[in-house]
């Protein structure tokens, strides 16, 4: 416990509260992101080959096949899509049904807001500090008079420049992350949003007269 009460002692020396903020953000925004994956890969996020044929064999009208294929699937979509192939002649099932792909999707995309938030006040925060930074300097240089040490405005703006640094650091690879899930869950909609419409329109005209009568089990 010493050693880190040293490590966090020295950041706030070279830093000031600024880095040791944004070392806080870092930290709490690593574990989010952690989370995050983790989140997805337990939902099968993009692991859509059994979803596809499910809904390629109802298409053909092979309904039984389809529901099969389905329940070889772990996906969180599969619920939705059980839901929707229970609701091919039902237009207020077939609404829950997108409505509930949509509650799907708001639950795998939360915590998003917040690692864009991170990436937009990361930059600023290490603005803000480096003006802290600046000010301090100058405030020092105009103390000492004539006796001016260059070194003494050197290492204030050194000191100052660190928490913009640090800034950048949190916020670029917080970036990216946030682009890479907001591309994943982009393209759980486009397929979502296609899978549904398959169902609910199939091209086949050996389409079943009822709807198809689902277990809602897992």
């Amino acid at each position: 416990m010493t050693f880190v009460q040293e490590a966090l002692a020295t950041v706030l020396e070279l830093g000031g509260p600024v880095v040791l903020l944004l070392l806080a953000v870092s930290v709490l925004t690593t574990a989010l992101v952690l989370y995050k994956i983790w989140q997805y890969r337990s939902a099968r996020v993009g692991q859509h080959t059994a979803l596809a044929s499910a809904v390629a064999a109802w298409d053909r009208g092979e309904g039984e096949a389809a529901l099969n294929t389905l329940n070889q699937s772990q996906s969180y979509l599969v619920p939705v899509m059980r839901l929707a192939l229970s609701a091919t002649q039902d237009t207020m099932l077939a609404e829950r049904a997108d409505a509930e792909a949509e509650e799907s999707f708001s639950q795998l995309e939360r915590g998003l807001g917040t690692l864009d938030m991170v990436a937009q006040l990361a930059p600023l925060l290490g603005l803000f500090g480096t003006v802290i930074g600046m000010i301090e300097a100058f405030q020092k240089l105009q103390s000492a008079g004539s006796s001016v040490d260059p070194s003494l405005l050197a290492g204030g703006i050194w000191v100052a420049l660190l928490t913009t640094a640090g800034g950048l650091a949190v916020a670029m690879p917080t970036s990216l992350v946030l682009s890479w899930l907001t591309a994943r869950m982009q393209r759980e909609r486009v397929f979502a949003n296609r899978a549904l419409r398959t169902i609910f329109a199939p091209t086949a005209q050996t389409r079943p007269r009822e709807p198809l009568q689902v277990a809602h089990g897992t």
